[in-house]
């Protein structure tokens, strides 16, 4: 940053300048600003009315007092970073300017006055308490999933819910025991009274929606790319999954996998491939996230998914939680529900924390789809995933007439692009090739089948490796370990995963 960025650049959502001659207590509000916010820059020692620069070295004590501010008027403390930036003031003399730079905070910070504030645009807005307890449950202060159900009890708890849930975790005791012992799901109050949690009865509740009317997820379907309404409407499906987060999770994947079209055409060596409007797992994965990282405390709205004929769109209430941006989410992970998530995890719907999303992204990429887009409408947060693109297939595709007259010499018959693939999968094994020579290994005839055919057809099954290779399936495991992690990976599930070559 320059001084004539400073002095023309518009104060906005990361950027703010202030008078050396700002008070203090002043100075604290945007520092707790950006701290709640996404961080950002305040520039001391230019007027933020005029902009004329002032400089910071003729007011040493002054200087002092700001420097301390982030430590004295700012609960908890922020850690801030401060530089200094020649300058010539608007005397004409030699000058510096101060940059603190403010990091986004993985807690809530207030003024002295326990005032908290976000950063809203060029704004330091002051957050009213709903507001302030939203941001504690977004940055994981507070986990709204453990807050007390009102007038709900322990017979509003499906027990046969929760013994099988203990049985998958080998949990010893009896459900009633599991619940008092386990997460805070059933806690004595001060008065002597049991309260149940709001983690507790969206898991294992018998009636869910008798607590949380639209703790529900709605699939809609629409004709077209817009969304119309009144005489316009195009809406084509339309249903709602209630229940249990894990009867939710269930029941939408399975419907949306009904109305997920699939392609079929042929690929290399007369093999006919398949590929699907959305991959499978990206659809588990995000239909997961909805509903295993919603803001239950917003009560308003359902988690809606919007299939429209070039995408789907998964809405779900709160922000993107704690410290995740776009910017991060591949390899940033914050759980605003962890209790939910750990539930999810035993059921085998989240993998490995931290990881779906950055598979989702592979996935996308390995199908030449463009990546997820981000946006958030008030306290809608609204991730949209591209089809996939059809004109990648396009390019691996013969004419299909052609083939139902005569299925010889379908080599020959293969386009120009294939012939483009073909040449492109002979320079990536030589790569392979010269990779294992520089690692002291030798590629068999087996293996080099093996990558040449997942190069090909990256969802491949081992039980179609296995007949094309001419070896066992227990044959073509053994080697696939023998490569994996050096000249190939498995991304996503057996089921529903695909191979990626690492050259």
């Amino acid at each position: 940053m320059t001084i004539q960025e400073i002095q023309t650049r518009k104060e906005d959502q990361t950027f703010d300048c202030k008078s050396i001659q700002i008070d203090p207590k002043a100075l604290a509000v945007p520092i707790v600003a950006f701290a709640n916010a996404d961080g950002g820059v305040i520039a001391i020692g230019v007027s933020d009315k005029t902009r004329k620069i002032e400089g910071v070295d003729q007011h040493t004590d002054k200087l002092n007092e700001l420097l301390r501010v982030p430590f004295d008027f700012c609960n908890p403390s922020i850690s801030v970073t401060c530089s200094y930036m020649p300058c010539i003031d608007k005397d004409g003399k030699e000058n510096h300017i101060l940059l603190m730079e403010i990091p986004a905070s993985m807690y809530l910070h207030t003024n002295q006055a326990d005032e908290a504030f976000m950063r809203v645009g060029d704004k330091s807005r002051k957050l009213s308490f709903d507001e302030r307890m939203q941001l504690m449950y977004d940055k994981g202060e507070r986990f709204y999933e453990d807050t007390a159900v009102y007038g709900a009890t322990v017979d509003d708890i499906d027990m046969d819910a929760v013994a099988e849930y203990t049985k998958l975790i080998g949990y010893g005791k009896g459900a009633q025991q599991y619940l008092r012992e386990n997460n805070g799901f059933v806690t004595t109050n001060k008065q002597g009274e049991e309260d149940v949690s709001t983690a507790c009865i969206l898991l294992f509740g018998k009636n869910p929606q008798r607590f949380f009317p639209r703790a529900r997820t709605r699939f809609i379907r629409y004709e077209g790319i817009d969304e119309k309404v009144g005489k316009e409407m195009n809406v084509i499906k339309d249903v709602t999954f209630e229940g249990t987060i894990l009867n939710q999770v269930k029941k939408t994947i399975e419907f949306i996998e009904t109305q997920v079209r699939e392609h079929t055409f042929l690929g290399q060596h007369a093999q006919f491939v398949t590929r699907r409007d959305y991959p499978e797992f990206v659809i588990q994965e995000m239909t997961v996230n909805s509903v295993c990282h919603r803001a239950y405390s917003i009560k308003g709205t359902e988690i809606q998914i919007k299939m429209f004929d070039d995408r789907l769109v998964f809405e779900s209430p709160g922000k993107l939680p704690g410290m995740v941006k776009p910017s991060n989410i591949r390899n940033t992970h914050f759980s605003r529900n962890p209790k939910i998530a750990a539930f999810l995890k035993a059921y085998h719907y989240v993998k490995e924390y931290g990881e779906g999303v950055d598979r989702i992204y592979r996935e996308l990429e390995a199908n030449g789809t463009s990546a997820l887009s981000f946006r958030t409408d008030d306290f809608i947060l609204k991730i949209t995933v591209p089809k996939v693109n059809e004109k990648v297939a396009e390019k691996v595709t013969v004419n299909f007439g052609k083939v139902a007259e005569k299925r010889v010499g379908l080599t020959e018959k293969l386009t120009e692009s294939n012939e483009g693939l073909i040449e492109n999968q002979q320079k990536l094994i030589e790569k392979l090739i010269e990779k294992a020579a520089t690692l002291g290994d030798k590629l068999t005839d087996n293996r080099i089948k093996m990558l040449e055919l997942m190069i090909e057809d990256p969802y491949i099954s081992k039980a179609d490796l296995s007949k094309h290779v001419g070896i066992s399936v227990a044959a073509i495991s053994s080697n696939i370990e023998v490569m994996r992690g050096k000249y190939l990976r498995r991304v996503g599930p057996d089921k529903g995963g695909f191979w990626e070559i690492i050259s």
